[in-house]
């Protein structure tokens, strides 16, 4: 059997995640439709997911597709938050994001740059 991942919460203490795909990480990209509810589904089945939001995003704390996920807010236009986006997408297992075509590759952070 697979050892369960601890997971920090916010306080610094530490619990397991459970389920079968707890040990697995995904990076999404914060955005409306299908990926929010995606990678709610994910979490709840024990991946580790980090939603990458906008700086100063309002959040809907009422929405129940939010839930099982850590959030961390990134200019997207800095450069020192490309990077940041980066060196969390190199010990991610899938990357999830619903903009529109071309949009990740202004961003610096198409498909050929995150591979």
């Amino acid at each position: 059997m697979l050892d369960k991942p601890a997971q920090e919460k916010s306080d610094g203490s530490t619990v397991r995640s459970f389920g079968p795909l707890s040990g697995f990480r995904i990076v999404e990209f914060a955005g409306i439709g299908p990926g929010p509810f995606a990678c709610m589904m994910l979490a709840d089945m024990g991946a580790d997911v980090v939603t990458l939001d906008r700086v100063g995003a309002k959040k809907n704390m009422k929405s129940v597709a939010g839930r099982g996920r850590k959030v961390i807010e990134l200019d997207l236009k800095d450069k020192a938050a490309i990077a940041q986006a980066l060196d969390l997408l190199a010990s991610a297992d899938a990357l999830v994001e619903g903009f529109r075509p071309g949009v990740m590759e202004r961003l610096g952070l198409g498909p050929d740059v995150v591979l």
